[in-house]
């Protein structure tokens, strides 16, 4: 049992099934947990933080249930809050009240002294950007797919028939609802006379599509690295579950080595990378999202995922 008193602060929108397991640990472990969702803040969460030449922060949080002393965690798990919401004022106004809550509580909540953040929200903030991640892989030496950036009809014709064929990947998915049911913008193969003059609408993702025989997931947690291997036969595996199969697998040395120069860039400490391979065993890197889901992976294989992420939270350090 852990004889630290120092709190690790989990934030996370109510229904994370994935934050429940890890905080289940670390109670488990004796471990003091103070868990809240940012988007409670002001009606259930309140905050007095104080800042000074000689302590830095200092202060207090406040949940319904639980006080945290702001000098002294040792952790914070950042999964998906919800959004600062008031709706019950009128539009200026509300506008005003989000932003002063986004800057003054996010701003206490991202400078927290001698904390471990997994990950700290303005490091998730630049990694979730598609174009950034792809060049920062490049610069790492990950096998990049040729990707296009353009609001170019064109341009995305051009490239479609130079680089065939061509998957169509939205750089960020917010869900739609269609007969009353959440959907999203799927993955999914272009051709160039599908492409018409609406492309100039906005910013457009294209990719040349990977000749894959399997996928692989690389879960990144602090210095631990957990592959595995996903047959599926779908050219996006995370549109139908029940058709996957797993195996564990290891990591190619150069891809290890690639992983922790691409973390260290972005300066992560938790990474759910997607790799395609193809026929010739080659992993070409797709995406990583610093808040990815890995969970599922754990009963499915056995990996010790949600001890390696409470031993990172416990710690309080790599």
């Amino acid at each position: 049992m852990s004889t630290d008193s120092r709190p690790v602060l989990v934030v996370t929108h109510l229904d994370d099934p994935t934050t429940d397991l890890v905080i289940e640990e670390l109670h488990d472990r004796g471990v003091p947990v103070v868990r809240f969702d940012s988007g409670d803040f002001p009606h259930a969460l309140s905050v007095a933080a104080t800042i000074t030449t000689q302590d830095g922060i200092a202060g207090t949080l406040n949940t319904p249930s639980r006080t945290a002393d702001l000098s002294c965690a040792r952790s914070l798990y950042y999964r998906r809050p919800s959004g600062f919401v008031f709706d019950h004022l009128p539009e200026q106004d509300g506008r005003f009240e989000l932003m002063q809550a986004r800057y003054g509580l996010g701003g206490v909540l991202a400078s927290l002294p001698g904390c471990l953040y997994v990950n700290h929200p303005h490091r998730i903030g630049d990694a979730e950007f598609k174009p950034s991640g792809l060049a920062a892989a490049v610069n790492a030496g990950f096998r990049v797919p040729p990707t296009l950036v353009t609001s170019d009809p064109d341009s995305a014709r051009a490239f479609v028939k130079e680089h065939g064929p061509v998957i169509y990947k939205p750089f960020s998915a917010p869900l739609y609802r269609i007969g009353g049911v959440s959907c999203t913008v799927e993955v999914g193969e272009v051709t160039a006379d599908q492409l018409d003059e609406t492309v100039a609408g906005t910013a457009h993702l294209f990719q040349h599509r990977v000749d894959k025989v399997a996928d692989v997931r690389v879960t990144a947690i602090g210095t631990q690295t957990f592959c595995v291997r996903i047959d599926s036969g779908l050219l996006d595996w995370r549109t139908d579950y029940s058709k996957l199969t797993y195996s564990v697998v290891e990591a190619p040395p150069r891809i290890t080595e690639a992983l922790h120069a691409y973390l260290e860039h972005f300066r992560l400490v938790f990474g759910a990378f997607d790799f395609a391979v193809d026929r010739h065993g080659q992993w070409w890197f797709l995406e990583c999202n610093p808040s990815g889901q890995w969970a599922w992976l754990e009963p499915e294989t056995g990996l010790p995922l949600v001890a390696a992420v409470a031993d990172l939270l416990e710690r309080g350090q790599m």
